[in-house]
C-alpha cells in the first residue's frame, strides 16, 4: 500500500501519533519511513526502542504531526489561510491578546469569536465523519477513489479518479505493463495524473537523484522525458533543488 493510502486510511488516533504499525515495523504516515521492531537504535549516546525512535523521527523530521498537517494544501485541510494562522498561534499556546497583537486584527473578543467558530467547525467535521462512516456500511454502489497524494497542487475535480478508471488508463497507455514504455502521453488531466502517479513508482522514496539519473529513468518511458520530468514537479510528485542539481520524491 502506498504511503498516501496509509495516511488516508489511518484512524484518528494513528494520525494524531503520526505513525501506524504492522507485525514487523512502525511506519511514519507523513513520509513512509519504516522503523523495524525488535531493534535498539542508538542516537546521541542513547539507546531507543523502535517506537520511541519513530517518535523521535517525527519530531526531528516533521517538527510535529500538527506542523505537518497545518502545512498541507488548503484543499486537504479545508482551512483558509487566516484559520491556519490562528490555529498555529493557538497551538503555540498564545493567549487571545497575544494572537490579536500578532495578527493585528480586532480585539481579544474577536479572537474568542474565532475560537468559537473553529470549535463549531470541529463539531461539524465530527458529525460529517460519522455520517460518512455509516454511509460506507450501506452504500454498496459507491466507487472506490484513488487517494490524492498529500503533496498535490491545485486539487480539484481532476483528482476524482476511481480505481476502475485508473486501471483502464494504465492498461491502455502501458500496453506492455506499467514497467514498460508509455504508448503516448495523454492530454486529458485525469489521465495525466494517473500516468504521473504510476511513473513515480519507478523512483525510490528515500533516494536523491541527479538530473541525469532522472532522465535515465524517464527515457525508456517516453521520448519527451523532459516534459514528464517537468510535469512530475508541477503536479507535486517530485521536488528539486533550485539549481536542478538534485531531485527526490516529494513527501
Amino acid at each position: 500500500m502506498e504511503n498516501s493510502e496509509l495516511f488516508w486510511n489511518a484512524s484518528i488516533d494513528q494520525l494524531k501519533k503520526g505513525y501506524s504499525e504492522d507485525a514487523h515495523c512502525y511506519i511514519c504516515l507523513l513520509c513512509g519511513e519504516k522503523i523495524e521492531k525488535g531493534i535498539i537504535y542508538p542516537q546521541n549516546d542513547v539507546l531507543y526502542e523502535a517506537e520511541k525512535y519513530m517518535q523521535m523521527h517525527i519530531k526531528e523530521t516533521h517538527q510535529s504531526v500538527f506542523a505537518y498537517l497545518i502545512g498541507l494544501n488548503k484543499k486537504m485541510t479545508g482551512l483558509t489561510e487566516h484559520q491556519s494562522n490562528l490555529l498555529r498561534l493557538f497551538y503555540a499556546g498564545k493567549t487571545d491578546a497575544e494572537v490579536q497583537q500578532e495578527l493585528e486584527i480586532g480585539s481579544a473578543s474577536t479572537i474568542r469569536h474565532h475560537r468559537f467558530a473553529l470549535k463549531e467547525k470541529e463539531r461539524q467535521a465530527k458529525t460529517f465523519l460519522v455520517m460518512m462512516e455509516l454511509l460506507k456500511e450501506k452504500d454498496m454502489n459507491a466507487p472506490t477513489f484513488v487517494p490524492v497524494h498529500k503533496t498535490a497542487t491545485m486539487v480539484d475535480d481532476r483528482y476524482n479518479i476511481t480505481n476502475k478508471e485508473q486501471d483502464e488508463v494504465l492498461n491502455k497507455l502501458f500496453p506492455e505493463g506499467t514497467n514498460g514504455p508509455l504508448l503516448r502521453f495523454p492530454k486529458k488531466e485525469k489521465q495525466k495524473l494517473i500516468i504521473l502517479r504510476e511513473i513515480t513508482n519507478r523512483f525510490e522514496m528515500e533516494s536523491t537523484y541527479t538530473e541525469k539519473e532522472i532522465n535515465a529513468i524517464l527515457m525508456p518511458i517516453h521520448d519527451d522525458y523532459a516534459m514528464i520530468r517537468r510535469y512530475l514537479i508541477e503536479y507535486g510528485f517530485l521536488d528539486r533543488k533550485a539549481d536542478g542539481s538534485a531531485y527526490w520524491i516529494k513527501k
